[in-house]
């Protein structure tokens, strides 16, 4: 029997706890880095760390979901901040949330479900090559003129070196023992080996340093506190910042919703979507009232929490709990932590997280599945996630019309009155519509005509529009036509077609057709 994701066994605490204390470290250099992004100081990016992980952890849909400041919101706020305010961003970060309590309160989290299975494994693809790419500036240092270019050959040697040793430890340590996430005893070993040995290699400090421009930056700061947002609370206001607000609570809710997707499937569990846009929502609200730049669910932390065992709310609690606590109190010691050790464990996070299956079964897929899964992919790591999505989700649909399209066909005979029967076969919609209109010839037809929806369906009012087409055309040559097993729904938006229909409520189905027709 599958565990339910809302319990959380005692022997886990353990577990959770130190997973927590791992994704902690991960997410540091993180939250600092989309900040810098988003062209705001880094304590506003640590402290959405904080809130917004320790909402959802206490109040999400989906345990084990770690959630963050993240880069695909980090490029929507920049415009925003640069063309405005900060104050601008706190208020539209705040409208945000509010959108995504709507959504969760009108149930549109369960729509995540008409994602179909390519788009996921091309968003996840895409999103492990986002997170490789991302570690690649960890390998780059500013010239003089301020332009990145790769390291020395030593200190990049060096940190290579470094990097594998962190994956190393992460893929064989669980060989011996499962005492201790891999991921913490990597950093752990790391960090102390540099520092035994004094090898000189860049820390977390030394990072945050560079993005700054500040040779004294530190992690340290404080607790978040509430503030208003900093603008005038008008109509201008609004109108500036509600069309960030609407892409903001889209791309936050669709790259959650597509996570607990995921993590779903790797724990065997359900979450409820509709209770994590809830959460997400509180959470944005609250960041844009107590100074932090908002975030979403992190594909990467939360599969480092996966895999070091973390399953329950504490992992993402002690997580929250643990940033803001390096940030106030242990800010000396974390930024002690040279940055090769956190580039090992995002490394071993993209191997886990890139669905290598999808290229076995390249050649055996349909076509248009293989290619929905490149181009979700690639969309995914020259736009963002939000676009991605839609274009495959949107492609996915118009592969799935057409070929539904060519399904609909007609079988004929005639009754025992001499009647002419079409017993028709397969979905009526508008890609198949005019197919529909071709399997008829009423020229040739004879006088008493039937045509028999009981083997298909009628699902949209472009369908409808086809029936009431053709009845017309019998009309004209004034043949006999009767329409069998149609639904109340599809008599009642029949118009040429009205008194031809034959009611059965015994044998009549009962669907619901989509149409605005019946707004």
């Amino acid at each position: 029997m599958l565990e339910s994701p809302a319990v959380q066994p005692s022997f886990r605490l353990k577990t959770d706890v130190l997973s927590g204390l791992t994704v902690a470290l991960a997410l540091i250099p993180e939250a600092v880095a989309f900040a810098f992004v988003a062209g705001v100081d880094p304590i506003v990016g640590l402290h959405a760390a904080f809130l917004v992980g320790l909402i959802t952890a206490v109040f999400g849909g989906r345990p084990g979901m770690i959630s963050g400041a993240t880069g695909a919101l980090a490029v929507v706020l920049v415009s925003l901040v640069s063309e405005h305010s900060i104050g601008h961003m706190f208020a539209a970060v705040a409208l945000m949330g509010v959108l995504q309590i709507l959504a969760g309160v009108f149930h549109l989290g369960k729509f995540i479900r008409i994602v179909p299975h390519p788009v996921m494994l091309g968003f996840v693809n895409g999103l492990a090559i986002v997170i490789f790419l991302a570690q690649l500036g960890q390998f780059q240092v500013p010239d003089a003129n301020g332009v990145l270019q790769w390291m020395p050959q030593k200190p990049l040697l060096i940190m290579l070196a470094l990097v594998a040793v962190t994956m190393l430890i992460i893929q064989f340590l669980p060989k011996f023992t499962k005492a201790v996430p891999a991921s913490l005893a990597a950093i752990v070993v790391v960090t102390g080996l540099t520092l035994g040995f004094g090898i000189q290699t860049p820390t977390i400090v030394d990072s945050l340093r560079l993005m700054s421009g500040n040779p004294e930056a530190s992690l340290a700061g404080g607790l978040p506190s509430f503030a208003l947002p900093d603008v005038s609370w008008s109509w201008e206001t609004l109108r500036i910042i509600f069309p960030y607000a609407v892409i903001l609570a889209s791309v936050g809710l669709i790259e959650s919703l597509l996570t607990l997707t995921l993590v779903d499937e790797l724990t065997e569990t359900r979450g409820r979507g509709n209770k994590e846009c809830i959460a997400q929502g509180a959470a944005n609200l609250t960041c844009g009232f107590f100074g932090a730049m908002g975030g979403c669910a992190m594909i990467g932390q939360s599969m480092i929490n996966i895999q070091s065992g973390g399953r329950g709310r504490t992992s993402g609690i002690v997580a929250a709990l643990a940033l803001i606590a390096s940030v106030w109190v242990a800010a000396p010691v974390i930024e002690l932590i040279p940055v090769a050790a956190l580039v090992g464990v995002m490394f071993m996070v993209v191997i886990g997280t890139f669905a290598w299956s999808s290229i076995r079964i390249m050649n055996k897929v349909p076509l248009s599945d293989a290619f929905v899964i490149v181009l979700v992919s690639v969309v995914t790591v020259l736009t963002d996630l939000a676009v991605a999505v839609f274009v495959g989700v949107i492609v996915s649909a118009l592969v799935f019309a057409w070929k539904h399209a060519k399904v609909i066909h007609s079988v004929s005979s005639t009754d025992e009155n001499g009647s002419r029967v079409h017993s028709l076969r397969g979905p009526l919609f508008f890609g198949s519509s005019k197919s529909f209109a071709e399997l008829f010839d009423p020229k040739n037809d004879p006088k008493d005509v039937i045509i028999d929806f009981q083997h298909a369906r009628v699902s949209d009012h472009s369908a409808i529009e086809a029936i009431d087409s053709l009845a017309e055309r019998y009309l004209a040559l004034g043949k006999e036509l009767h329409l069998r097993h149609l639904s109340p729904e599809c008599r009642q938006l029949l118009k040429k077609a009205g008194s031809m229909v034959e009611v059965n409520v015994i044998e009549d189905p009962n669907y619901h057709v989509a149409s605005d027709a019946l707004g």
